[in-house]
């Protein structure tokens, strides 16, 4: 029987829950135990698909093509799992499967209510988790903060899990922010107290009580928080700000929490090797020659609207001893520039994400035509990928009319065009190509010499692809269709051939990526890119090459 495991937050919302829940998990499976994670988002949203980046940041893919919260990214990374759509749960899908089952007549003509019927419904996710995954724990994020009205059912229905579970297989933690005062400079306790109040007021008693703050927690604090919020004061468990998140783990783990856990949910551990872990944090935490990436991107004001790319540029950068060095250029500065050399005068590497839309393209393709001139590195991810062939296009056909159907519904060459299949679709919410697909790849390319095999699975999330009208005529000029679907319907990645490192793919390569082992695209183009000799020593030659 799975143990469950649920973490709420107080005081402020981005207080560091998911990293938390994270870290948990990788400390409970350095002691042999399996883990699973769900996160529950109290949005009415059915998921985060149609939300702006700028509200929510990245919309994280898993293998299964669920389009879920940004969070699941770094349960996947720090756990070293695969997630599915189990593993994210909003108020949307709860409350629409609710009433789903009334329009059946499932409740038999009584009265709908959020207890017992939502609350229900919520419990009945946890538990089919439990069920398809078998793990030994499944650790539980509670969106949002204490106190917010849409959350209320989430935190009644982990409530009634102790009594569903058993008072000894469920085990509650609180995270909190203790903020400083500089007027006082101190540390205050008020905050946490009132959260853990109006936890009590729902009827959870938090067994642990994890305190985040930017200076070290006095032992005296932890002593007052102990007596006021009745948790025993090793449960109390500080966890000032580290330079890095993958340093979190080991905050944790030193502070005795996996001890902790494993007692009061008398769970049956093999040990503790952290040491793997351990080493890649000390590794990160060395000074390092730098690598100059410049990021090329349409929602850079909000980082954690890249949060994986920035993630697995890292991961790729340690693997080769370097430090990461990104710079967050804004597509649309580039489309009113005329020369943009300013902007990418340091990069030894140009990277294009995803995203959505016209604003901006026309940045992306100088930043494209600049890395193709100036042999600079390049990696488009999706939208980086169409951005790459159009600006290609546009310099097979000496013309600025090759693009998309997306941002020119006239073009005449409409080298990047709506998916067959997404033709007849007018719905926007999880009907674009999602999840895991197979790519084959061509022997002899970069994209073959990166993976070490023929055939790879990736996650993706579009509905516009490569126009197979103009393959040939591409071809002949120089790109590389280094990937194809089985069937060779479909264009996965493609290169430019006289480029150092030029590789563009349809996918997000960037999910599957973790701390100890790199993404095999972002590995090997940070190792072209850390040997570029950058930084003005090049001159740029003219954007009209």
């Amino acid at each position: 029987m799975s143990k469950y495991i649920f973490v709420t937050g107080g005081v402020v919302s981005s207080v560091g829950k998911g990293i938390t829940v994270a870290s948990i998990g990788t400390i409970l499976k350095s002691r042999g135990l399996s883990v699973s994670v769900q996160k529950l988002d109290p949005y009415l949203n059915v998921d985060p698909g149609t939300m702006s980046p700028y509200q929510h940041g990245e919309v994280f893919v898993t293998q299964d093509g669920a389009e879920t919260d940004l969070d699941l990214g770094n349960y996947e990374r720090f756990i070293d799992i695969n997630l599915t759509q189990d593993s994210n749960i909003t108020s949307g899908q709860i409350y629409s499967s609710v009433i789903a089952k009334e329009r059946r007549g499932d409740f038999l003509g009584g009265t709908i209510q959020v207890v017992p019927h939502v609350t229900n419904e919520i419990k009945d996710r946890f538990k089919r988790l439990a069920e398809k995954s078998k793990a030994d724990v499944i650790l539980i994020e509670v969106g949002g903060t204490v106190g917010d009205i849409e959350g209320l059912p989430f935190l009644e229905a982990i409530r009634q899990m102790r009594k569903d579970a058993g008072r000894d297989n469920v085990l509650y933690i609180h995270v909190t922010l203790l903020p400083y005062l500089n007027s006082t400079q101190e540390l205050k306790t008020k905050p946490t107290q009132h959260s853990v109040n109006e936890l009590r007021r729902i009827g959870i008693q938090p067994d642990v009580i994890i305190c985040r703050s930017d200076y070290p927690i006095p032992d005296n604090l932890r002593d007052k928080i102990s007596l006021f919020c009745d948790v025993e004061k090793e449960a109390v468990i500080p966890l000032p700000t580290v330079p890095t998140v993958y340093e979190v783990p080991l905050v944790l783990e030193q502070e005795g929490l996996g001890t902790l856990i494993a007692d009061k949910l008398c769970l049956e551990v093999k040990g503790k090797d952290l040491s793997e872990w351990r080493g890649m944090v000390t590794r990160l935490k060395e000074p390092h020659e730098p690598v100059n990436i410049c990021l090329v991107g349409k929602y850079v004001e909000l980082e954690d609207s890249y949060y994986s790319v920035r993630e697995a540029l890292k991961h790729a950068s340690l693997y080769h001893n370097r430090e990461m060095r990104l710079s967050w250029v804004h597509a649309e500065q580039l489309e009113k520039m005329g020369d943009i050399d300013p902007c990418l005068r340091i990069a030894q590497g140009i990277i294009v994400p995803g995203g959505f839309g016209v604003r901006g393209i026309e940045g992306m393709v100088k930043a494209a035509r600049y890395a193709r001139i100036n042999r600079i590195p390049y990696l488009g991810l999706c939208l980086g990928m169409q951005v790459m062939v159009i600006e290609f296009a546009r310099y097979t056909f000496n013309s600025s009319r090759p693009d998309s159907t997306e941002f020119d519904p006239t073009t005449p060459y409409p080298v990047i065009d709506l998916m067959l299949d997404q033709k007849t679709v007018a719905s926007k919410g999880h009907t674009m190509r999602l999840g895991n697909y197979p790519c084959q790849l061509v022997n002899g390319t970069r994209a073959s010499d990166a993976y070490g095999q023929d055939l790879v699975q990736e996650r993706h999330r579009h509905r516009y692809e490569f126009n197979n009208n103009f393959r040939q005529a591409l071809q002949e000029k120089g790109l590389v269709l280094s990937g194809l679907s089985p069937d060779g319907r479909l264009v996965e990645i493609c290169e430019v051939a006289d480029n150092p490192w030029m590789v563009a793919c349809q996918f997000h390569p960037e999910f599957g990526s973790r701390p100890n082992r790199p993404h095999p695209l972002f590995r090997d183009f940070i190792g072209v890119a850390k040997d570029v000799l950058r930084e003005g020593a090049q001159p740029a030659l003219p954007l009209s090459s």
